[in-house]
């Protein structure tokens, strides 16, 4: 009985499209415009489109058919239900042959046809491309329905390989079903032809800020006590529609209220993405005060001002950030180098605490707990196993464009993350310390450099995209204010990432049209686990190129870090002195070298012969 009031709360909730002439969806849909929109993924040879419906209406079959064109001709390869009540179809098709670009279309009723392309894996190409957008307010007090067709043309113009949305894609609280169709009609003409992972975050379940605590249910949306508010259909229904397409979970066991997962990873054009859903474990906040009554003596908040706590206090054992399970899947994804030249983690948002001054400038925030900054012990571990694959961090939601590089026990010891401005930026941010960076580069600006951020996590900044206030004033509320977009190009001969990042209502072709002042960004992939402190294994000489090298420590296999190298000679760091075992290639039987010593200087050649 229960579970029946839940569901048709839902269906009154985000069935609620009456009366809604800000969205300009059609009162009356026409039977052959029946399909909004799709998205797919091709990962290991397996295919998986979504197709998004409005309203199935009458007696109209709740069943739609994939079509692809064969010899100039369309020939049906799947059928697929069409899911009640988010009007979702998914398709799956196993033994896909990426090899070739293939054209398709959805038909529902022999009357709604709605057509694509299914890229050609571009594993051939030199330089890989993502572009990565967050955040898609259109609230009219945020300023109304600014069209996205400067963003949609852009992405047209840069041809991208991947495109990502890390989150709040819908902002509506409570008709989720009605903004997302939104966001479908807005990017329909990029995401129907390019391979697309699409992530939720807080706003696309309901939410201001999110503590996902495993899935328990919470009784405010502030969600402090860690949670989710809205009903379990609903959230369920949200992540079908947003995350079907994604490749098969890691481990597709649910959390509580039956709230199904999502994280996984995806190969594409020679590199290797996982997917996080870095909020959905993540501990509330409720133990806060007793770990800490001086600091909450009235209760638990999100968020502290007082520049005289110290933060340190609020790293709560065993308080989670990606929970256990993620841990697991990320540790399992380090090692595997199948069809992949380089790696990339992409998130919901930043491992640590890249803002000070939030909503408006005008007064200090010292502790922000929606950051992936807390808990502090949560984002060491995160941090340390992602540096032990050499990837770049991709997030959003902090409307706040950055690159920062972190550090676990020093400044700089782990990865490089890009976190990209919002496409539309209502809740504005900046990054203002009081002090300059220290060890800055030369001429560079006063707010990068190494820094501790709120909650005593050592950052190194690198570039901001602050507002300003000619930013601030110009145009509307949503077009200006340091919003924009952010592209990842991925250069695998040289093993370089460059991070570009572009403001709203420019031309991407235009030589005139200028990124965000310190972009781009251009970093080594060795540059994501390349510590000032360490020590030397020996320098390997392979007679074969680009092979994997994964060191793991002798006394319990842990991995300590695994690469495909460029060329034929590495020289492996380590961060502690001991023992280690040497493997060398991929599948079941590598080439082992155990007990090897690390050294301070360590110039001994060992040479590996295939």
């Amino acid at each position: 009985m229960k579970k029946s009031i839940s569901l048709l709360i839902t269906l009154l909730v985000i069935l609620n499209i009456q009366g809604q002439e800000l969205l300009s969806l059609p009162k009356n849909i026409n039977p052959a415009d029946r399909i909004c929109f799709t998205m797919y993924t091709v990962h290991e040879s397996t295919l998986k489109l979504t197709a998004q419906f409005y309203p199935i209406k009458n007696f109209e079959p709740f069943e739609a058919v994939l079509e692809i064109e064969k010899n100039g001709q369309w020939v049906q390869i799947v059928k697929s239900p069409i899911r009640y009540p988010g009007y979702t179809a998914l398709f799956r098709v196993n033994e896909w042959d990426d090899s070739k670009e293939v054209n398709y279309r959805v038909v529902h009723n022999n009357k709604a046809f709605y057509e694509g392309i299914i890229r050609k894996n571009p594993k051939d190409k030199d330089e890989f491309i993502l572009a990565a957008l967050t955040c898609n307010s259109i609230y009219p007090e945020h300023g109304g329905d600014i069209p996205r067709t400067d963003l949609v043309n852009n992405i047209k113009k840069l041809n991208p390989d991947l495109i990502f949305f890390s989150g709040d894609q819908v902002y509506d609280h409570s008709q989720h079903y009605l903004y997302w169709l939104k966001f479908g009609r807005d990017f329909g003409d990029v995401i129907r032809n390019t391979p697309t992972i699409c992530i939720t975050d807080d706003h696309d379940v309901g939410q201001g800020n999110i503590w996902g605590a495993n899935g328990k249910k919470t009784e405010t949306r502030s969600g402090i006590s860690g949670g989710y508010y809205m009903p379990a259909e609903y959230v369920k229904e949200v992540e079908r529609a947003q995350t079907s397409h994604l490749p098969d979970p890691y481990d597709a066991t649910p959390i509580e209220q039956g709230i199904g997962v999502y994280y996984t990873d995806l190969k594409w054009g020679g590199m290797s993405f996982a997917i996080l859903e870095d909020r959905k474990f993540k501990s509330g906040l409720l133990d806060l005060p007793k770990y800490a009554p001086d600091i909450f003596p009235n209760g638990t908040r999100d968020a502290l001002f007082d520049p005289d706590i110290d933060t340190r206090k609020l790293d709560i054992p065993n308080a989670k950030l990606l929970g256990d399970r993620q841990l697991k899947f990320l540790e399992a994804w380090t090692t595997d180098w199948e069809d992949a030249e380089m790696k990339s983690v992409l998130s919901q948002t930043v491992f640590a605490m890249v803002n000070n001054y939030t909503g408006k400038h005008d007064k200090e925030i010292i502790a922000d707990f929606d950051t992936n900054g807390w808990p502090q012990s949560g984002r060491n571990k995160a941090l340390s196993v992602i540096r032990k694959s050499f990837s770049t961090m991709v997030g959003g939601d902090q409307h706040l464009g950055t690159v920062v590089k972190h550090g676990i026990d020093d400044w700089g010891d782990a990865g490089y993350s890009f976190v990209t401005p919002a496409i539309a930026n209502y809740w504005m941010r900046w990054w203002d310390p009081k002090e300059p960076g220290k060890n800055r580069e030369k001429g560079a600006p006063y707010y990068t450099g190494d820094f501790h951020d709120g909650f005593q996590n050592k950052i190194t900044v690198k570039a901001v995209a602050n507002p300003s206030n000619e930013e601030i004033s110009e145009g509307g509320k949503l077009s200006t204010r340091v919003a924009g977009f952010g592209v990842i190009k991925y250069n695998k001969p040289q093993r370089t990432i460059t991070f570009e990042c572009w403001p709203r209502n420019i031309d991407i072709s235009n030589p005139n049209h200028k990124q965000y002042k310190d972009w781009p960004v251009t970093i080594s992939q060795f540059d994501n686990f390349n510590p000032k402190k360490f020590y030397q294994l020996p320098i390997l000489e392979m007679s074969k190129k680009d092979q994997v090298v994964t060191i793991r420590k002798s006394s319990n296999r842990e991995v300590v870090s695994s690469l495909r190298i460029k060329g034929k000679v590495y020289h492996p760091k380590v961060l502690e002195l001991g023992s280690y075992t040497i493997e060398i290639g991929e599948g079941d039987t590598p080439i082992r070298y155990f007990d090897v010593k690390a050294l301070k200087t360590n110039n001994k050649k060992l040479k590996v012969q295939f």
